[in-house]
């Protein structure tokens, strides 16, 4: 990334000399070489803290009762890692990239299946400031009852009182999309692995 802003830096720096565009095309330049600058500089404070929200980490969705045999689609959240950047006054840009397991059991109706997770940023410990959903349409391959997915959201943006509020004062979590049911389910600290009852 660096290595790109240098390139464009440098050509429209050429650019500016053949075309002898005056002071103020290459002040613009001298503003641009600013902002490399400052990108080059570390953050003032730490990241967001990213995790999976533990009674949220988990999906089982039944076609009737609770057992086995009624299991249709599983989910479970992994890994969970993000970048950022911020600098000056401007806000937290952060990037999100996190693995999950799916599971289909025998009740399921379809190889393919689409699940919903959420994406919140809250400031710690205290509320939610924004909260995104998104899809993951995942097809399980014949004679496959697990699949592993990596999910990337590109860039979420935090903004910040000014230039001293720090990135440790917010959270970015996620999880599934859960009914009242799941939640329980989850909260009672019930689950079916992929082999269960075989």
């Amino acid at each position: 990334m660096t290595r790109f802003i240098f390139s464009r830096f440098t050509s429209a720096l050429a650019i500016c000399a053949v075309t002898v565009a005056g002071l103020s095309g290459c002040q613009t330049l001298r503003d641009r070489a600013v902002k490399i600058e400052q990108a080059s500089e570390s953050n003032p404070g730490p990241c967001p803290r990213a995790f999976s929200l533990y009674d949220a980490a988990r999906i089982v969705e039944f076609a009737g009762e609770e057992r086995f045999s009624n299991v249709a689609y599983s989910g479970e959240m992994g890994k969970v890692t993000s970048l950022c950047r911020y600098v000056g006054t401007e806000p937290i840009k952060a990037g999100l990239v996190f693995d999950a397991n799916f599971g289909i059991g025998p009740a399921a109706q379809s190889r393919t299946h689409t699940y919903r997770y959420f994406v919140a940023v809250t400031r710690k410990n205290i509320d939610v400031i924004n909260k995104q959903y998104y899809p993951i349409t995942v097809t399980f391959p014949e004679g496959a009852d697990r699949v592993t997915v990596t999910e990337k959201v590109a860039e979420i943006t935090i903004p910040r009182a000014n230039e001293t509020t720090s990135g440790e004062n917010f959270e970015i979590i996620i999880g599934f999309d859960l009914t009242p049911n799941q939640a329980a389910f989850n909260a009672d600290g019930k689950r079916f692995r992929p082999n269960a009852g075989q």
